[in-house]
């Protein structure tokens, strides 16, 4: 018979320990423990694995490094351009991809979306709703397709032997969280069925060469919930984001183990589904007739793509002893930073002056070079001078005054050349190899903040 063992796991970690703590020694946070109980096999009984026939049981062995065989690996491609761009070109056989977001953002509906669209055998395994509630999903998302196989189940081993009999390309799970294993006895979204399910879903991926796509709830602080080692385990984690003000989701890679973790895919929500946004620079810009003040284009990159992005600066007197200071979509601490800079360097007065920060469209960047545009719509407010619509800039800005260069500044400038602006401040230290005959856009050069104040407000 097995024998019952009762642990304490740490919700925050995963760590366990035998018997309840009030902080947790890995992760340092308190009241995290929970109790776990788990069914551990004598050396007589074995997990019977329902999927796995015993003919197809087979052990590894060493293989010298020179000796092991490589050929290329064909990825499955599909039609969200976005999806495959984040992923690095698309569906790796044999992944284990788990996406992230908050509730209600669209998690479900893109991955819907996608097997709706894709021309392969899909699985669909759902343990958040029924047959017929996918069904009405798939209604609204405008979907009909034969070769999308829903499956309402939580058991690992049930859902394990119909991917077993159907032999899907693609399987999708929503959500990890509520499935369980029947060789763990805890509740669905613990620490151990989390891991365990995790475990089973990976070697099965492994052997059968098939990808999975994991639905994984987040905590209140935006990390995913669970135990970290769920991340680990994952061959890519994506992050769904998005304000519910907005109609667009931004998707980031933060671990890709066969591509790039800088590449960002966006996306509209609309009322039949997610649509692809193949130019953000347009839809990151407003839309406005006549110059206002604190507005500078900034001429940005994520990952691969160059885009151009509305940086909007308000200030104003404060009324309180104590300033106020507010980003969105930006560092605050880096806000304070070029703040400080510009009341050393330049000699202008924000120590009596709340200022507010915002990046048009409610993406964040984390690019150095929009330091430049920041400070140009800090200055354009406080001056209350308007930038014309028709410049864009890249640069960092350095603690000394001085702007410095920035990577990939060929891509940045074809960019802003594409979308008709007429001049982009760049570093004089970025001039080098550049051929300005090429550009129908005019370079400003520039080496100190000081210049970029006179030869925009002066």
């Amino acid at each position: 018979m097995a024998k019952i063992k009762t642990i304490f796991a740490c919700t925050s970690c995963g760590a366990t320990s035998p018997k309840w703590i009030g902080k947790c020694p890995h992760c340092g946070e308190w009241n995290t423990y929970v109790e776990e109980v788990l069914s551990k096999d004598t050396a007589t009984e074995a997990k019977d694995k329902a999927w796995k026939s015993s003919s197809q049981a087979s052990g590894n062995r060493p293989v010298a490094l020179p000796d092991i065989k490589t050929g290329k690996t064909d990825r499955l491609s599909t039609p969200d351009g976005e999806l495959n761009r984040v992923l690095g070109g698309g569906i790796v056989p044999g992944s284990l991809v788990l996406i992230g977001g908050q509730p209600g953002i669209g998690k479900s509906t893109l991955l819907l979306q996608l097997a709706l669209q894709v021309p392969y055998t899909i699985l669909y395994i759902s343990g958040e709703e029924s047959d017929e509630q996918i069904k009405m999903r798939a209604d609204r998302l405008g979907g009909q397709a034969g070769n999308c196989y829903i499956l309402a189940e939580t058991n690992t081993n049930k859902l394990l032997k119909h991917a077993q009999n159907l032999k899907p390309d693609l399987i999708i799970i929503d959500s990890i969280q509520t499935l369980s294993s029947p060789h763990i006895e805890s509740m669905p979204g613990s620490v151990s069925q989390v891991r365990e399910c995790a475990g089973e879903l990976q070697r099965f991926a492994k052997e059968q060469h098939i990808p999975i796509f994991l639905i994984g709830h987040i905590t209140k602080e935006g990390s995913i919930a669970g135990p970290k080692l769920l991340e680990h385990i994952v061959d890519a984690v994506l992050q769904f984001e998005g304000d519910r003000n907005y109609t667009y989701r931004i998707l980031r890679t933060i671990k890709n183990r066969f591509g790039s973790t800088d590449e960002l895919g966006i996306y509209e929500m609309q009322a039949d589904g997610l649509r692809e946004v193949s130019n953000p620079s347009e839809l990151l810009l407003s839309q406005k007739d006549e110059g206002l003040s604190g507005s500078a284009i900034a001429a940005t990159i994520e990952g691969m793509r160059p885009m151009l992005i509305e940086t909007q600066a308000l200030v104003s007197t404060s009324v309180y002893s104590s300033p106020q200071r507010s980003a969105t979509g930006f560092d605050l601490r880096r806000l304070n930073m070029l703040l400080a800079v510009l009341e050393k360097r330049v000699g202008l007065p924000y120590a009596q002056n709340d200022v507010f920060l915002n990046l048009a469209g409610g993406i964040r960047v984390d690019d150095p070079a929009i330091d430049l545009a920041i400070v140009a719509a800090l200055i354009s407010s406080l001056e209350d001078v308007a930038i014309p619509t028709d410049v864009c800039l890249a640069g960092e800005v350095g603690l000394s005054g001085e702007i410095r260069a920035v990577n990939r500044i060929e891509q940045r400038i074809q960019e802003a050349n594409r979308l008709g602006f007429k001049e982009i401040y760049i570093s004089k230290y970025n001039t080098k190899g550049i051929d300005p005959g090429r550009y129908d856009i005019e370079l400003k050069v520039v080496s100190k903040l000081q210049e970029l104040y006179f030869a925009l407000f002066k």
